[in-house]
């Protein structure tokens, strides 16, 4: 991982954060099969390797993710050799006594070097200085690498909420308990 710095972001900062490029690349999707018969509904998610690696537009416009910022808990960016390489972004207002992760990014070509795992504990610990126990992801169920990001520290999949994004995307939900 490059040697990076973990800070509040400042003013400054935000031009930046709204010109980086949040779109992704996928190899997997997470399909949701519903099924409903009387007395009960059941639904699944299963994951599927597609047949060709798509790239996904982030459900947010830049402006939208702007003013989004503006009513958040936290914003924290990582800095390499003082350009700004992702952040992170944490709101506490949607649920009592969690930290509700919507945003994370990482300038692509820094991605898959421990940056965003990096903002995940950072933001976990001022989590924790704020006295939450509960930490909560939001993503599209197309965006494998957040997912897989997720599952690796420790997250675990507790819902969804369907039509959720702008795009009608759904928003599959993974949380840790802090300790």
């Amino acid at each position: 991982m490059p040697q990076i710095e973990i800070r509040p972001a400042a003013e400054a900062d935000i031009p930046i954060l709204t010109v980086l490029d949040h779109n992704y690349t996928s190899d997997y999707v997470w399909q949701m099969e519903h099924n409903a018969e009387e007395g009960q509904i059941g639904i699944n998610f299963r994951q599927i390797h597609l047949p060709r690696s798509v790239r996904v537009e982030y459900p947010r416009s830049p402006a939208a993710l702007a003013e989004d910022w503006q009513d958040r808990s936290a914003l924290l960016v990582s800095t390499h050799d003082n350009e700004v390489v992702g952040y992170i972004s944490i709101n506490q207002k949607l649920a009592p006594v969690t930290n509700w992760v919507t945003d994370l990014a990482i300038v692509r070509r820094f991605r898959r070097q421990g940056i965003g795992s990096a903002l995940l504990l950072a933001a976990q610990e001022w989590a924790r200085q704020t006295n939450s126990y509960r930490m909560m992801l939001e993503m599209q169920p197309k965006n494998y690498p957040a997912i897989s990001l997720a599952q690796k520290l420790g997250f675990e999949f507790c819902g969804y909420n369907d039509h959720y994004y702008a795009n009608h995307d759904i928003a599959l939900f993974f949380a840790r308990t802090l300790r």
